[in-house]
């Protein structure tokens, strides 16, 4: 018999090929860290030559490298919310979804992000308790720190937390470690805690009622191109007049001021004029289509698109504070030597929280995109219409009512909100029992309506994906807290 066995040098080629193989695959998994700690000492490096000769340097160096560290972990777990719903619904690709997003974050954080910020993030903490420099500057960052690496965490967990709330977290830990449980204002932490419950449940019922709008005018109609031409334009301008009021209201403050019923009044001008123009666009683009729910989805989206862009300038401009607004607090501090209410950015530090955000989302922001959009229940256009429609109306309501909301609790919500009514419509809906059983007389091949114990074995909404969120969610600001409080003591021990 012929030898089968290899010989020596094959066996150890062979062995070579695997480690290379190995070696390539483990290369490219720290492609993504290796930049961002590129990223993360370019900022340190930059802000020492801004800050050169300034008292304090070493301190505002160390702090943007941390604040760079934060920006990266907000946009790898926090822009996903405004661009999943549009990845899962394949309205567009991951790659056009990263580079939108991108150019709009930091296009919102640097043309209307605030150019002044609170420094006791949103009147956590009493600024008399802290007015010692150092105790404040160590405050400061241990906030960051402790914020970063639980969001760091939760991405690392596939959880899309509120950056928000691990700031706040961050910020109360510190206080009290610093000045005892008297400087925390509980009034204010009851109204974050509130808003846990508050902005998922709006978010979900305004996001399954729009669905349930969808359904009974559009999808459920003998003939959808005729219904479709008559309500796309009108959600269209909805949800175009509520985007303008959304950005008038929350993403250009730095430009103008503007209230709550200029915003409002705004809108309505918009809307009405978005719907007197795309109504002839939509009925041209409809001619042609058949009278079935996928001609549906392209109707839905190049306006989902839109919203996506929308919602991430909207993000950039409103959220890079929870970046920048710590580390321009310290830079302020540091420079200056006293406890400011409130402080102006710096065009340095605001670039910090911009660009940040963008390299976070392009370099892990993959992972919580599949998951806003893809894991948790699956979306279609006009599905994830329903959810980028709702998170913007949320936000106006709940500012309208002075309520703390989290644009992350919303948007996620908005997509468990849309699950769980499909679930609950597929199940009992007698009109789509009715629509079902005429269409198949009528000689259509439709999806059955699924039994009770089928429904049951295939949910529509993942539970393990629901339970780990919500988990990540009640934890995000006593984690923050616990892990700021201890960071604290380290920090004050380094600055002194």
């Amino acid at each position: 018999m012929p030898n089968l066995k290899k010989p020596t040098l094959d066996k150890d080629l062979d062995k070579l090929s695997y480690m290379e193989e190995a070696a390539g695959s483990l290369g490219r998994g720290l492609i993504a860290p290796g930049i961002a700690l590129v990223f993360i000492v370019l900022c340190a490096l930059g802000a020492g030559a801004s800050m050169s000769g300034a008292p304090g340097t070493v301190i505002i160096v160390a702090a943007a490298a941390i604040g760079a560290y934060m920006a990266l972990n907000i946009g790898a777990n926090d822009v996903a919310n405004n661009v999943g719903p549009a990845v899962g619904s394949r309205a567009m690709t991951l790659l056009t979804a990263l580079i939108i997003a991108a150019v709009f974050e930091s296009a919102g954080a640097l043309i209307a992000g605030g150019d002044v910020v609170s420094t006791i993030s949103k009147g956590i903490i009493d600024p008399a308790s802290v007015a010692d420099a150092n105790v404040f500057m160590a405050a400061m960052m241990a906030a960051l720190v402790s914020s970063a690496l639980w969001i760091n965490l939760a991405t690392w967990i596939g959880a899309p937390v509120s950056t928000t709330h691990s700031i706040v977290g961050g910020v109360m830990g510190a206080g009290i470690a610093a000045a005892g449980f008297s400087a925390v204002n509980w009034a204010t932490m009851g109204g974050i805690a509130a808003s846990w419950v508050i902005s998922p449940f709006l978010g979900g019922l305004i996001a399954a009622a729009f669905l349930a709008f969808i359904k009974t005018f559009i999808i459920y109609q003998e003939d959808k191109i005729a219904a479709a031409r008559k309500w796309v334009p009108v959600l269209i301008g909805v949800m175009s007049g509520t985007f303008a009021s959304y950005l008038a209201l929350k993403g250009l403050k730095k430009i103008v001021k503007i209230d709550m019923p200029m915003s409002l009044v705004l809108g309505v001008v918009v809307g009405l004029a978005v719907w007197a123009i795309v109504r002839p666009l939509i009925r041209r683009q409809s001619e042609g289509l058949e009278n079935r729910n996928q001609s549906l989805r392209i109707l839905f989206s190049v306006p989902l698109v839109c919203s996506a862009a929308l919602l991430s300038f909207a993000h950039g401009a409103n959220d890079v504070a929870n970046a920048v607004g710590p580390l321009a607090a310290i830079v302020h501090t540091a420079e200056l030597g006293d406890v400011a209410a409130k402080v102006s950015i710096p065009l340095w530090v605001m670039a910090v929280g911009a660009f940040g955000i963008s390299f976070g989302l392009l370099l892990f922001g993959p992972r919580l995109i599949e998951m806003v959009g893809q894991q948790i229940t699956k979306l279609n256009p006009m599905r994830a219409y329903c959810v980028s429609l709702s998170a913007a109306i949320t936000v106006i309501v709940a500012s309208g009512f002075g309520l703390p909301v989290s644009s992350t609790h919303i948007a996620v919500g908005a997509v468990f909100g849309v699950g769980f009514f499909r679930e609950w419509y597929t199940e009992r809906s007698k009109r789509r029992l009715d629509y079902v059983n005429k269409m198949q007389a009528n000689g259509n091949v439709v999806r059955p309506v699924r039994n009770r114990e089928e429904q049951a074995r295939r949910h529509l909404v993942r539970r393990a994906h629901f339970m780990t969120i919500i988990a990540a969610w009640v934890v995000t600001v006593p984690a923050a807290a616990v892990l700021s409080a201890g960071l604290y003591f380290v920090m004050v021990k380094l600055i002194a």
